[in-house]
């Protein structure tokens, strides 16, 4: 970044040829499964916002002003049913994931938290901060985003039994998040970036600071978008992505994520593109199913930051 105000922008990239990430095996695709634990941390009445909040809901909408008692009950079935059903199947295959799970949530689903806890303990999962709750940073100054980062770092930590290894906003990023990200000293990376398929470095703040971008292709968000429809169209566009990538792998291997929210995703019929996707990657060769905490490790240990020339 260049300054607080006119962060720097890199339209070049790796350019013409990629780093050889490396990744252990030999794999041709990195793949990194993603599911989003946000119910309860929403905008919304009883917690003193004005309305409730209809993002990412089956009414894809605002109909009224106020509290939604309809859209509270979507966000609530991600929580009582959705997260269920997407850890069962991760469960079933054996699949590690990352969670970027918003600190409230967690503190008002205990189950949740303690599903997440164990499965970090045992070196399956792994957490990705995703806020106190659902803030727009836009709104906060430097010092009180960087308050609420801290808190939710330390609250997320507590509960989970881990500190989140990276970061990722709600909404979008401000000019300043990630040097209070690099500044903490607690983060490997962020993820607040769509533009790469592979890590990269920058500076922020001064400091060297890994980012591992993440995805809104390969996200259940598009059923609610209108780009996809059934279980079987989700499938066919993670299969899609994953047969290019591992293609391409031959010669550039690359990593892919995929984004999931428990209230979509976790609807019995969208669910079936988790299975068969996990099904499918299983009789490949050379892929990396991983959490997004290994590929930080593994970059920084087969790429460490070089100073520009």
């Amino acid at each position: 970044m260049s300054n607080s105000n006119h962060p720097v922008r890199d339209l070049a990239g790796y350019g013409r040829t990629t780093p050889d990430p490396q990744w252990p095996a030999q794999a041709r695709v990195a793949v990194n499964i993603v599911i989003n634990v946000e119910e309860g941390s929403e905008p919304s009445v009883p917690d003193g916002d004005a309305d409730s909040e209809v993002g990412l809901i089956e009414t894809g909408g605002r109909a009224f002003a106020g509290r939604d008692l309809g859209a509270e009950s979507m966000f609530e079935y991600g929580s009582r049913a959705g997260f269920w059903r997407l850890w069962k199947i991760l469960q079933r295959h054996g699949a590690p994931a990352t969670f970027f799970a918003c600190s409230l949530a967690l503190e008002r689903n205990p189950a949740i938290a303690a599903a997440i806890r164990e499965g970090v303990a045992a070196g399956t999962y792994d957490v990705c901060g995703h806020g106190l709750r659902w803030e727009r940073h836009q709104t906060l100054s430097a010092e009180a985003e960087a308050r609420a980062i801290h808190a939710a770092y330390d609250q997320i930590a507590a509960l989970t039994g881990a500190a989140p290894a990276g970061w990722y906003c709600r909404y979008a990023p401000t000019v300043h998040t990630r040097e209070i990200v690099a500044a903490h000293g607690g983060f490997l990376y962020d993820s607040d970036a769509y533009n790469d398929d592979l890590p990269y470095w920058t500076t922020a703040g001064g400091r060297p600071h890994l980012v591992v971008p993440y995805t809104q292709v390969m996200n259940d968000a598009k059923f609610l978008r209108g780009g996809l429809n059934t279980g079987g169209d989700f499938f066919e566009v993670l299969r899609e992505q994953f047969d290019a990538l591992w293609d391409e792998g031959a010669t550039e291997p690359k990593m892919m994520s995929i984004g999931l929210h428990c209230r979509v995703a976790g609807h019995p019929f969208r669910a079936t593109a988790l299975s068969r996707f996990l099904e499918y990657i299983a009789q490949r060769p050379n892929v990396w199913l991983c959490r997004r905490a290994d590929i930080a490790r593994h970059w920084m240990k087969h790429h460490p930051y070089q100073p520009p020339r």
